[in-house]
C-alpha cells in the first residue's frame, strides 16, 4: 500500500531525513501514516493543529553510560536509553529492553508503537520505551543485579508512578524487574507502583506472565468468529518460545487447536503430533535451556537450525511471537501458498511491509501487534490499578477484564476499518482507533 496524501508524503520524508539511521522506526510511521490517509482528508483539523508533526518526535529523549562491575572486578559501560514518546492520555508506559541489539532507533520504533497500542487498551497510558545494549545471557544473578542497580540509579530520575511506569520486555522478567524496583524503592524512600511486572509479593499481578499469549488469542479468536470460523481442529505455527509464545500455545490448544512448532533463536521444532507443552516448559522456564532438547524426549519430532525455516510449514494459522521483521515477503508468500488463512501477531512488527502486502493481498486474516499482542500492556495498566488502590485481584478477575479488553481492542479495529472504508483491514483499523484517541487528547491540550 502507498501514500498518495502530498501531506502525509511530505512529513514522512521529513521524518526520513532527520531520523535516517533508524530503519526500525521509519518502518513503523511509515505503516501508520499508509493507515491514517481516509482520516487525515476528513480531518484538516488534525492537520491544522500539527497532530502529526508532534506525534513522529518524542517528547523526550534520554541517553545514559550504565556502568558496573561482573564477577571478576572488571567494570563494564553500557549504553541505557528511554524515549518518552507521548504522555497525551496518560503516564508513559512501555517495557525495558535488555539485549545486544538494542540502539535509540529499535527504541524509538518500540515507543512509536506503544503509543497507540496503550491507547487501544482503553486505559490512560501514554507510549513510551527504554532499554540498554546488555545482554543478561550468561551473566550471574550479582551481576544481573550489579547492572539493574547502575541502570535504575539513573533511570529513577526520569519515571516515577504518575509519571513514567516502565516495565518487562526481551531480557528483563521478574529477576530484573525486582532489582530495578529494589534500587528505585531505595533511592526515592517511597514504595509506589513504578514499575510493572513485579513478583506478586510485592505488588505484582496475576496473569501478568500469561496476558500477552493469552490476550493474543483472545483476539484471534474474535477476529475468527468475526469472519465465521474458530481456532477448532486448525494448524498452528508459533515462532517463540518464551511466556508469550508459551500461553499462546496454551490458549491455542485449549481452543481446539493443534500447535505443530515453536523455535527460539538457534532453530525451530517440528512435531506433527502436536507441541508437548509440558515439556517445552520444562524447558524454557525451569532448565533455561534450548528448545532443540525436545526432540531428545519426542524422537518422531524433527529439529531444525535457524528460524526462518518455520514458516515453509504448512498451517492454517501464524502467530509469530519471536521479534521483529521475522516474516518477510518471500516467508509471506510460502505460508500464503501453503494455505495460511491467518497471521496474528504476538512479538512486536514481527511482519516487514512486504510480508503484510502479502496478507492484504491475498485475503490473509491480519492481526497487528499493536492490536493482537496488546494484552501484556494491558494487564500492565491492570497492575498499575490495583497498585494504586492497594488491591490484589485474584487470577480469574484480571483473565475476565483482560479479556474483556482484547474483545473492546477488536470492535474497535473492526469499526474503523469499516468507517473508513477498508473493512477487514485491521492494521488500518487499529492505527485508526488508536490514533484518533491520542490525537484528539493532543488537539484539546494545546500546542505542547
Amino acid at each position: 500500500m502507498a501514500i498518495k496524501n502530498a501531506y502525509l508524503l511530505d512529513l514522512l520524508e521529513r521524518t526520513k531525513k532527520r531520523n535516517s539511521n533508524e530503519p526500525e522506526f521509519i518502518q513503523a510511521v511509515t505503516e501508520v501514516f499508509t493507515s491514517l490517509e481516509p482520516v487525515i482528508e476528513q480531518r484538516p483539523d488534525l492537520v491544522d493543529a500539527g497532530v502529526l508533526e508532534r506525534i513522529v518526535e518524542p517528547e523526550r529523549q534520554i541517553m545514559f553510560r550504565v556502568p558496573w562491575i561482573d564477577d571478576n572486578g572488571k567494570p563494564h559501560v553500557n549504553r541505557g536509553y528511554r524515549v518518552q514518546f507521548n504522555s497525551a492520555i496518560g503516564p508513559y508506559k512501555g517495557g525495558i529492553r535488555l539485549h545486544p541489539s538494542v540502539n535509540l532507533g529499535i527504541i524509538k520504533f518500540l515507543g512509536f508503537e506503544q503509543i497507540f497500542k496503550n491507547s487501544l487498551t482503553t486505559l490512560p497510558m501514554g507510549g513510551a520505551k527504554g532499554g540498554s545494549d546488555f545482554d543478561p545471557k550468561g551473566k550471574s544473578d550479582n551481576e544481573i543485579m550489579n547492572f539493574c542497580q547502575s541502570f535504575m540509579t539513573e533511570l529513577s530520575k526520569y519515571i516515577g508512578a504518575d509519571c513514567d511506569v516502565p516495565a518487562g520486555d526481551i531480557g528483563t522478567g521478574a529477576r530484573e524487574i525486582g532489582f530495578m524496583f529494589g534500587q528505585y524503592k531505595k533511592i526515592r524512600n517511597e514504595w509506589v507502583g513504578v514499575l510493572t511486572g513485579k513478583g506478586i509479593p510485592y505488588g505484582g499481578s496475576l496473569a501478568r506472565t500469561e496476558a500477552t499469549g493469552f490476550g493474543l488469542c483472545y483476539f484471534t479468536k474474535e477476529m475468527l468468529a468475526a469472519n465465521g470460523t474458530s481456532f477448532d481442529g486448525k494448524t498452528v505455527l508459533i515462532s517463540g518460545s518464551g511466556n508469550v509464545a508459551i500461553y499462546a500455545c496454551q490458549k491455542a490448544q485449549s481452543y481446539g487447536a493443534k500447535v505443530v512448532a515453536m523455535s527460539d533463536s538457534n532453530g525451530y521444532i517440528y512435531d506433527k503430533n502436536g507441541i508437548d507443552l509440558d515439556l517445552v516448559k520444562q524447558i524454557k522456564e525451569v532448565r533455561r535451556g534450548r528448545i532443540k532438547e525436545y526432540v531428545d524426549v519426542h524422537k518422531d519430532a524433527e529439529y531444525h537450525e535457524g528460524c526462518k525455516g518455520i514458516w515453509t510449514i504448512p498451517c492454517d494459522i501464524a502467530l509469530p511471537c519471536a521479534t521483529q521483521n521475522e516474516i518477510d515477503g518471500e516467508s509471506a508468500k510460502i505460508l500464503v501458498k501453503n494455505g495460511c488463512k491467518v497471521v496474528s501477531e504476538g512479538a512486536n512488527m514481527p511482519s516487514t511491509p512486504e510480508a503484510i502486502d502479502t496478507y492484504l493481498a491475498n485475503g490473509v486474516l491480519y492481526g497487528p501487534a499493536k492490536a493482537a499482542n496488546a494484552g501484556g500492556v494491558a494487564t500492565s495498566g491492570l497492575e498499575m490499578c490495583q497498585n494504586s488502590m492497594r488491591l490484589a485481584w485474584t487470577f480469574e478477575e484480571v483473565d475476565e477484564k483482560l479479556h474483556n479488553i482484547m474483545k473492546s481492542i477488536f470492535k474497535a479495529c473492526d469499526e474503523n476499518a469499516k468507517k473508513y472504508g477498508m473493512p477487514g483491514n485491521y492494521m488500518a483499523g487499529a492505527n485508526i482507533a488508536g490514533f484518533i484517541k491520542v490525537a484528539e487528547a493532543m488537539k484539546a491540550q494545546g500546542n505542547v
